[in-house]
């Protein structure tokens, strides 16, 4: 697995060419994580970028539309003699994605630059585009010829998410993906996993002997994994009001934690040895039962109230929102995996928007330890120990532990040991798309989806997506802005005599 800004090896000598390169992810995601690639030293010599979108631009006004987007952007500060020697690099076709005129002009201007049909090196082609468009562009390259490998040189294609409406669509567009394409060659992205908090937890569990040895159901009580946004949909009403929170966030970003808290250790950290044990939890999730979706599942939706001392909108009022819309902005969810390590350990998880805070944590509750030995102290006061995996902000790690209290009575009090990154790591500033755009170029498949992966976390949640559905609710919204989120949620848990942490 890279490890970006630590290798010091150039990613391979490769065009990189993005579909929707006037959109908002080339913008404020691509852009400043390419800069902090060539400033790091690790984008190729010889690197060119081709952007494609409908806008009429030239090359000029599309190098100027890139300067706007790094100088409002940027991670860290830009060395301007970097970013011209960069800047440069960059030419931008107007076209339509479904024009095969299109992808004749791209064929053309790659066999000049390399001299030749045949000396067309490697390419990297980038889906920054809305997903209808993901299968026609790739069945496109094909038919041009563009995603054919010879000898040595590679063809590979990112795919942003969503990947997939349903499990229907998944399999579909894997399916279509696959038509033309080798799974080697197609990277899923998942911007989650190019968080170095994310990462981390591979090397907590397995790196510490201390540790794994305890992540079984024998000491294990439950787990909660929470997503909370204090942002609404920021302009994106009519991608949110087909998609919701449960598409949104639950089959990839939750999922992609759940699956590295539960998996089993791999043979290796090469990319199918760990995607393969990861493809191992999701398959043994206990399938949802629709009868059981009611209690095992809750979905909110965000009314007017206040955050940060100042009032915001519900999401009904929230620009191109329907008025009496039924999209759900906030889903919670119960698990239960059916293998040896995890049955009978219960996992939570939850995620919304208007939340009282931003935070994205795994929170490990350990069993309480006997109490007879404690039998003159308050039993409230003897705490469960409790593991906390901050990945978002305030990144770190958190235990809790009981101790006596300084005293003549024996008192306990939780307390806690905290780590944090910033206090022993010095870490460059990031967009956390660095990794996956580096891991890409040199053929690192270990932080991508493979496409078993991705139709296992649609089968896991597609019947509650089926309830729904028929299911319109009537008490919608059903959460204040700047709260908690839905009463629902608290007594998902409180049915098992468990409380959320607070957000």
């Amino acid at each position: 697995m890279a490890s970006i800004f630590k290798t010091g090896r150039q990613a391979d000598p490769c065009t990189m060419v993005i579909f929707g390169a006037s959109g908002d992810l080339t913008k404020r995601l691509l852009v400043p994580a390419l800069y902090n690639l060539k400033h790091a030293g690790l984008l190729p010599e010889g690197f060119r970028l081709i952007g494609i979108a409908r806008s009429p631009l030239d090359d000029e006004t599309f190098r100027q539309e890139f300067t706007k987007a790094i100088t409002e952007f940027a991670t860290t500060d830009v060395d301007m003699a970097e970013w011209e020697d960069l800047v440069a690099r960059v030419t931008y076709h107007s076209g339509a994605f479904d024009d095969p005129a299109t992808y004749q002009t791209l064929a053309d201007d790659l066999a000049e630059a390399a001299g030749g049909p045949d000396a067309i090196g490697n390419c990297l082609f980038y889906l920054a585009t809305a997903p209808e468009f993901f299968a026609p562009i790739v069945e496109r390259l094909a038919a041009a010829g563009l995603t054919r490998e010879q000898g040595e040189t590679w063809r590979r294609v990112i795919v942003e998410k969503p990947f997939g409406h349903d499990l229907v669509s998944a399999r579909a567009l894997n399916a279509d993906l696959l038509a033309v394409l080798n799974e080697r060659q197609i990277y899923r992205i998942d911007h989650y996993l190019g968080k170095e908090t994310v990462q981390n937890i591979m090397v907590f569990r397995f790196a510490n002997g201390i540790f794994e040895p305890l992540w079984n159901r024998d000491h294990i009580d439950h787990v909660q994994i929470t997503v909370a946004e204090t942002v609404g949909v920021e302009g994106r009403g009519s991608f949110y009001e087909q998609t919701g929170a449960l598409r949104d966030m639950v089959p990839n970003h939750l999922f992609q934690l759940l699956s590295f808290i539960a998996m089993e250790a791999p043979t290796s950290f090469a990319a199918d040895a760990l995607r393969s044990e990861k493809v191992k939890v999701l398959d043994s999730v206990r399938p949802i039962d629709p009868a059981s979706v009611p209690m095992d599942a809750v979905r909110g939706q965000y009314g007017a109230g206040v955050l940060a001392e100042k009032p915001v909108w519900a999401y009904r009022a929230e620009p191109r929102i329907a008025a009496d819309s039924v999209t759900e902005t906030y889903a919670a969810l119960k698990l239960n995996i059916d293998n040896w390590r995890w049955a009978g350990v219960p996992f939570y998880m939850r995620t919304g928007k208007r939340l009282r805070r931003r935070m994205s944590e795994i929170a490990i509750q350990f069993k309480r330890a006997p109490i007879a030995v404690f039998r003159d102290t308050p039993v409230e006061d003897v705490g469960s120990n409790l593991l906390v995996l901050r990945i978002q902000p305030d990144e770190g790690v958190s235990l809790q532990f009981g101790a006596k209290i300084p005293g003549t009575a024996l008192d306990i009090g939780n307390v806690k040991m905290n780590f944090q990154y910033q206090d022993y790591f010095q870490s460059a500033p990031s967009t956390g798309y660095e990794t996956l755009i580096y891991d890409a170029m040199i053929g690192d498949a270990t932080l991508f989806q493979r496409a078993d992966n991705v139709e296992a976390g649609w089968r896991v949640v597609q019947p509650v997506l089926d309830v729904w559905a028929s299911r319109r609710p009537r008490d919608f919204p059903n959460y204040e802005a700047g709260t908690q989120g839905p009463r629902q949620a608290d007594e998902l848990l409180a049915r098992d005599g468990r409380v959320w942490r607070k957000i």
